[in-house]
């Protein structure tokens, strides 16, 4: 059987994703014949059929569904090779470093200053994203570190924890929860959070979209009691406003901080900034986090 080429994954992906040659085709920017015949074509490589069609639908056959989810990691692969490659041939590469901005445990001063110190250390380039974010940008190679909240997907990634403190609620100060002495999870049953998940269900999920809100935003909608907020501590700390209280919840786990890097990943940069980030997590925190 001869190899996939990296252009009939990409075909495939697109078709697998949108289940409809049209749109396929529309994204890919081709006609939607030649992608009929390239689909058909890795479908005669690999001996199975991988897609269901019919003059209505198309779906994905157990075997289309597999190769949808290695195609993927294949392509962030060789996205990542190639954005790696061109980072390292920079006159002045950087340490790329993926995070959600202040979910950090307060800890990024600290661990930026003491990465500077390290003989392999490089300029640092933060890359701000939302809730989620980081995980992809580690597998394509648009970063080469990151600091994660838990939980996280940490499939094709090493990791080491740095900090566990505790999760709080944020809920508007006129809200009747807010003069209770203990919360806990079933208390919040029919409240919703930023993402339109249920409350009374924990924190969001990874697998989830992120809400497109940033922390102005929800601290609006809290204030006016459309929405809970589950937040770390540290981040609690940060944003303290007078129409806006945190609670203590019995039964909300706490929430973790991780650094995390790509498996495969040899880079001297990376493991300084791993090594100066344990370094200062285990200062701030002498109870190792679990």
């Amino acid at each position: 059987m001869n190899d996939l080429e990296v252009r009939q994954l990409r075909y495939f992906v697109a078709v697998a994703e949108e289940l409809h040659f049209g749109r396929a085709a529309a994204r890919l920017g081709m006609a939607q014949p030649p992608l009929s015949r390239a689909i058909r074509e890795i479908e005669r490589l690999l001996g199975v059929r991988l897609l269901e069609r019919t003059t209505r639908n198309v779906a994905l056959t157990p075997a289309g569904e597999t190769l949808l989810r290695d195609a993927r990691h294949a392509l962030d692969a060789v996205s990542a090779a190639g954005r790696r490659a061109r980072n390292a041939g920079l006159p002045a590469p950087a340490l790329r470093l993926a995070l959600k901005a202040d979910f950090d445990a307060g800890l990024l001063p600290q661990i930026v200053a003491a990465y500077r110190l390290e003989e392999a250390a490089l300029p640092v380039e933060p890359l701000l994203g939302g809730r989620g974010e980081q995980v992809p940008a580690l597998h394509d190679g648009r970063a080469d570190v990151a600091l994660l909240p838990t939980p996280f997907d940490g499939r094709g990634l090493d990791h080491e924890p740095l900090m566990t403190e505790p999760n709080l609620v944020a809920l508007a100060a006129t809200d009747p929860l807010a003069g209770r002495p203990s919360l806990a999870l079933s208390d919040f049953a029919g409240r919703k959070l930023p993402d339109g998940a249920e409350a009374s269900a924990g924190p969001q999920r990874p697998d989830r979209p992120a809400a497109r809100l940033d922390m102005t935003q929800i601290f609006n909608l809290i204030e006016i009691g459309r929405i809970l907020f589950f937040v770390p501590a540290s981040v609690a700390r940060r944003y303290t406003r007078p129409d806006i209280v945190y609670r203590e919840v019995t039964d909300l786990p706490p929430a973790g901080l991780v650094v995390a890097w790509p498996q495969e990943c040899r880079s001297p940069a990376v493991a300084a900034f791993v090594r100066a980030a344990l370094a200062v997590a285990s200062a701030a925190a002498p109870v190792p986090a679990t």
